[in-house]
């Protein structure tokens, strides 16, 4: 199965971004939804799920801004 934005419908999209992530709502009072508000470009069809995670990485790498780890998890900071 295709996961490419040409392939899928925006459901089928929110269930892949749902499913990856986990329980956002779990025990830990939704400190995921910043990984969700990450994949949220991939929801709308925006860019794909590599050119995100492709993004991130280099965030990550060069130190610019980007997600911040909480206590648990991740948050825009």
């Amino acid at each position: 199965m295709s996961i490419l934005i040409k392939d899928t419908t925006r459901e089928e999209r929110e269930r892949i971004v749902a499913e990856s992530i986990g329980n956002v709502n779990g025990a830990c009072d939704g400190c995921a939804s910043g990984l969700v508000e990450m994949y949220q470009d991939y929801i709308d069809g925006k860019r794909e799920i590599r050119e995100i995670n492709m993004a991130f990485h280099a965030n990550y790498e060069s130190g610019d801004e980007g997600p911040t780890k909480s206590t648990c998890g991740y948050a825009r900071g």
